[in-house]
């Protein structure tokens, strides 16, 4: 047989099949690495979106209270795992636009993470104090740690981040303690705590390699590392002080270490209570610089390729995003989208960031080279923006 006709027998395989099943309703195929949602947090619904085409494909709803939402995803991308305020955690289909599944598994949420292998998805609590972790198929509960550290309720627990070795690392608000838990066996988790790292750890991040977890400290100047390699080492503190001596800003908005910038060898960190970003050595986590911007920072992230760094601000200059170049450390772009900048996401490699609005009720895209708007969507009050290519990087 000729590979014409090899080509014409295939294709008339492939049309019988599809005239098969030409009477039901078939979802469109199609794939899912330039998918993501976009939280509009007074609504409790997500807007599924498209980044190539920079369009909404669907909105779902029933989510509860997205007041401080966020989201991970599936390994094969197709399922966000939505936490809210509420204590609901929502599975959502991102290809068919719908709930899979919702279950409140407590009355007060912060966040969460996906494990190592997908197969596991933990939420971080406030009201009770723990972290609860799932069967990510089912959402059936497999683990309740609480935050017991000996002083009556259990601890608000923050900085919840997925690590490798089938790990989840968390810092415990009130009790001023790191804990990891190991879930190889899902039914027997093995906890690892490091106490006195120091107040009120606030937020906290793991390095892109999986090797470091930070916890900014809000009730000191300072940050506990703890090098996940080494962690018979214990907590080590870094930047101890920064600002002794100065001042304090009163905080309206809290920063989140998630979206910390790693690049060009250094981390670039929000300032707690004034108007800088800080630059930290990754070799010897030494400051080695303090980049003066236009308000309080609340995110710092990095464009994929480490060469911009872009910020937003807290209360009342949340309305500006600053555009750090990483080479000379300089602002070169000041841009005022409108009141509400609530978050910002990176489209895969880099070549847009999309930026919620949340006080206009929509999203601005902007082209990271010439750093000027690209297009407008509308959505209802707007938060955080999350993409699917978050599936395949580590504490995200």
């Amino acid at each position: 047989m000729t590979s014409r006709w090899k080509a014409l027998l295939v294709t008339l395989v492939l049309s019988l099949a599809c005239a098969g099943g030409a009477g039901a309703a078939e979802p469109m195929v199609r794939g899912t690495g330039d998918l993501g949602i976009v939280i509009e947090r007074a609504a409790g619904t997500v807007l599924v979106v498209d980044t190539t085409a920079r369009a909404i494909l669907s909105r779902v709803e029933g989510l509860g209270d997205l007041s401080h939402a966020s989201a991970v995803f599936s390994r094969d991308e197709r399922y966000a795992y939505v936490f809210g305020r509420d204590g609901g955690l929502t599975k959502v289909d991102i290809l068919s636009g719908k709930v899979v599944k919702r279950v409140v598994q407590s009355g007060n949420s912060i966040g969460g993470a996906i494990s190592q292998d997908g197969r596991l998805v933990a939420v971080s609590n406030y009201k009770p104090g723990g972290v609860k972790i799932f069967d990510a198929g089912t959402l059936d509960l497999v683990a309740d740690i609480p935050a017991d550290y000996g002083a009556g309720d259990p601890s608000k627990v923050v900085g919840l981040v997925d690590a490798p070795g089938h790990k989840f690392v968390f810092s415990l608000w009130d009790g001023g303690e790191i804990w990891m838990v190991d879930m190889t066996d899902p039914n027997s988790p093995v906890t690892t705590k490091f106490e006195d790292i120091g107040i009120q750890p606030y937020d906290a991040l793991i390095s892109g390699d999986g090797r470091y977890y930070i916890a900014g400290l809000f009730g000191e100047d300072g940050m506990a590392l703890l090098d996940l390699w080494h962690p018979e080492a214990g907590v080590k503190r870094v930047l101890d002080g920064y600002g002794r001596g100065e001042q304090k800003l009163p905080v309206y908005k809290m920063p989140h270490l998630e979206g910390w910038a790693i690049a060009d060898g250094h981390a670039f960190v929000p300032a707690v209570g004034r108007h800088e970003v800080l630059v930290i050595s990754l070799g010897t986590w030494q400051e080695v610089a303090r980049i003066p911007v236009h308000g309080q920072p609340v995110f710092v992230m990095a464009r994929p390729d480490g060469r911009q760094v872009w910020v937003n601000f807290a209360l009342p200059a949340n309305d500006t995003v600053q555009v750090i170049d990483v080479p000379s450390r300089r602002i070169v772009k000041t841009l005022t989208p409108g009141k509400g900048v609530l978050h910002m996401e990176f489209t895969p490699r880099g070549e847009e960031v999309w930026v919620s609005v949340r006080d206009r009720d929509k999203i601005i895209v902007y082209d990271t080279a010439r750093i000027e708007p690209v297009t407008e969507l509308p959505a209802d009050k707007p938060s955080g923006i999350f993409f699917t290519a978050r599936a395949h990087r580590i504490g995200l």
